[in-house]
């Protein structure tokens, strides 16, 4: 650990009981193991969201390569949806 640097973090006194009931429950055994694995974690989060947004982007740019989606009459799609919702529905009341 020759690269460690030391802060100062404020907790509230539920998160410090929470931490020290981590350490007392054998757990962790100091408070910096707690603040260490949350940063992990806070770590592996942020690079799945970075993941995740350079996918939708990939995505979308996709999209918009794969050329015109043509005219979309949002009257008739709607009146298409609801026909399957309730084709669904019969289908559903006749099989439940």
């Amino acid at each position: 650990m020759s690269n460690v640097q030391k802060i100062s973090v404020a907790l509230t006194h539920q998160q410090m009981a929470d931490v020290r009931a981590a350490i007392d429950a054998g757990e962790y055994a100091t408070p910096a193991e707690v603040v260490s694995e949350a940063i992990g974690d806070w770590q592996a989060k942020r690079a799945a969201r970075h993941d995740d947004i350079a996918r939708l982007r990939q995505l979308w740019d996709e999209g918009k390569a794969s050329g015109d989606g043509g005219h979309v009459d949002f009257g008739e799609l709607r009146k298409e949806a609801r026909s399957r919702l309730e084709t669904a529905k019969a289908a559903a009341a006749k099989d439940g």
